[in-house]
């Protein structure tokens, strides 16, 4: 099979389109033909040394695509069947890649409204936002939350939490906002404007309950005085100082990190085909432009995903 390869780490020109072995599936495992996969800025991350994976290594962690052949353990999955998932993380075998093997216990049907490059947007940005705002800050309906950033896991983060019945208010650049309130929110705030004084006019009890943070956690101190008391921040990014000053009003913090689990993927899918989560696309590229792919991120201005077509597919 032809496959993304790296074998040192660097810039975007390590990623080489090469051939491998076509992996085979143990006995509880599916080989998956990818149609589509995206990428991530955890990606780029990884390719720069910045994370810990054995090389060489295929990275990528979306898949959609179409099940080739099964395991003898499999019992949920015969080959034809669309399926999309999350690949374990920080793996050496990443879907950057013809074909991929997943472990049965993390694959999930894909939705039937989405075409495979739809689907590939989805499994770890949409996971990311369902795990820090529904798992561990436990959104609930009525209450309303800060979004911080327009990144892809940001964009999910708007829609997840309209469906669970919150107010959204988003922190992002001016060229983010229309796609922002279109996806659900009701308030974007410029990186420029003071968050705090729009929160205080605007919201019910000048304060809102769960802060769901994708930027760079920096920024605690300011943004625990948006908080109420026994509010909660969920952050995808390392939290900086300033956890310290929620301590007196009982705010905690969530540190996210998520893993690969079906479950999550079917409540998403759910949402997905009621129309209550849609992916936002913002390039197609070929799995061969992989490389253009990680400058186009690292470069900046990118709201929504951007996928790699397996050759056939493109």
């Amino acid at each position: 099979m032809k496959a993304i390869v790296m074998t040192r780490f660097g810039g975007p020109d390590v990623l080489r389109w090469v051939e491998r072995a076509e992996p085979r599936p143990r006995a509880h495992e599916l080989l998956v033909r990818v149609v589509a996969t995206s990428v991530n800025l955890v990606d780029c991350s990884i390719r720069r040394g910045e994370q810990a994976v054995a090389l060489p290594a295929i990275i990528g962690y979306d898949v959609s695509g179409v099940v080739e052949t099964v395991g003898t353990e499999v019992q949920d999955f015969v080959p034809g069947d669309e399926v999309y998932y999350m690949a374990e993380m920080f793996s050496s075998d990443g879907s950057y890649a013809e074909y991929h093997v997943a472990a049965e216990r993390i694959v999930a049907r894909k939705p039937r409204n989405l075409s495979h490059v739809e689907a590939a947007g989805i499994p770890l940005a949409a996971s990311s936002a369902w795990e820090a705002l529904i798992v561990r800050a436990g959104l609930r309906a009525g209450e309303t939350v800060l979004i911080l950033g327009a990144s892809d896991t940001a964009l999910f983060g708007i829609q997840i939490a309209r469906a669970a019945g919150a107010q959204v208010y988003v922190v992002c650049p001016p060229e983010a906002a229309a796609l922002a309130r279109q996806l659900g929110a009701s308030r974007t705030i410029d990186l420029h404007e003071d968050l705090l004084a729009v929160v205080q006019i605007e919201s019910a009890d000048a304060a809102v309950e769960v802060v769901f943070d994708t930027i760079d956690g920096t920024n605690l101190r300011r943004i625990i005085q948006a908080i109420k008391a026994h509010g909660r921040i969920a952050s995808t990014v390392a939290a900086g100082t300033g956890l310290e000053h929620g301590l007196a009003r009982n705010i905690t913090h969530h540190s996210v990190s998520v893993e690969a689990d079906r479950g999550r993927l079917d409540s998403i899918c759910a949402l997905i085909q009621r129309g209550q989560i849609v992916p936002v696309i913002d390039s197609v590229l070929t799995l061969r432009d992989a490389a253009t792919a990680h400058r186009m991120l690292e470069v900046g201005g990118v709201f929504g995903k951007v996928i790699l077509c397996s050759m056939a597919a493109a």
